[in-house]
C-alpha cells in the first residue's frame, strides 16, 4: 500500500481514500481502543472519534516513522480523553499516592493463553489498566504518562507496579486452580 499516495488523497478529502485508510486500520484501531474502555460499544465511540481526529489532522502527520503509529498515539490520546470526561470512567480514573500493595520483583511462569492475559488487565481498575496499557503495551516512559494524564512521574511508576502486583497474584492464583484441576491454559 502507497502511504504516501493514500495521506495525499486523505488530505484533499478524497471519500475513497478515507475509506481505504479506515478500512486497512480500524481493526488494529479498534484493539488498542478496547484496551481503555470497558465495552466494545465504548470502544467504537473511541475509534469514531479517533479517526474523525485522525482525518482533521492527517496534514499533520509528516511522513516520519509508520503511518500506524501514528494514528495509535491519536486513538491513545482520544481514549484517554474519553475516559476523562466520560462519567462511567471518572469515578475509576483517580490515582491516589498512598501505597496499597507492595511492589514487587516476582516474576511469575505464565501458563495462560495471550487472550487469558489480556482478559486480567481487562479487570483491572480503570487507573491501573490505563497505566499498564500505556507502559507495557503502548510503551510510554512514566514521565510521558505524567504528562498525558496530569499525574507525576512517581504515582505513575506507583500506579504501574500495583496493577502488575495485583495481576501476578491473580496470575498465581490461576496457576494454582489450574495446577490442582490438573487443567493449563494453552494445553
Amino acid at each position: 500500500m502507497d502511504y504516501q499516495k493514500l495521506v495525499k488523497d486523505c488530505s484533499r478529502e478524497i471519500p475513497s481514500a478515507q475509506r481505504q485508510l479506515y478500512d486497512h486500520f480500524a481493526q488494529t484501531m479498534l484493539g488498542v481502543c478496547f484496551r481503555y474502555t470497558k465495552s466494545v460499544a465504548d470502544a467504537e465511540d473511541v475509534l469514531q472519534d479517533g479517526f474523525v481526529k485522525v482525518f482533521k489532522n492527517i496534514d499533520q502527520y509528516k511522513q516520519e516513522g509508520e503511518l500506524g503509529g501514528w494514528i495509535r498515539r491519536i486513538m491513545v490520546t482520544t481514549a484517554l480523553n474519553y475516559l476523562k470526561k466520560n462519567a462511567r470512567y471518572r469515578y475509576d480514573f483517580s490515582f491516589e499516592n498512598e501505597n496499597l500493595h507492595p511492589v514487587t520483583d516476582d516474576n511469575p511462569e505464565i501458563k495462560m493463553t495471550g487472550k487469558e492475559l489480556a482478559g486480567l488487565i481487562r479487570q483491572l481498575p480503570v487507573g491501573y489498566q490505563t497505566i499498564f496499557n500505556l507502559h507495557a503495551i503502548e510503551g510510554y516512559t512514566h514521565v510521558e504518562i505524567g504528562k498525558l494524564l496530569g499525574i507525576n512521574e512517581g504515582t505513575s511508576r506507583s500506579q504501574y507496579a500495583r496493577a502488575r502486583a495485583l495481576l501476578i497474584s491473580w496470575i498465581k492464583k490461576n496457576n494454582e486452580i489450574n495446577f490442582k484441576t490438573g487443567a493449563y491454559a494453552g494445553k
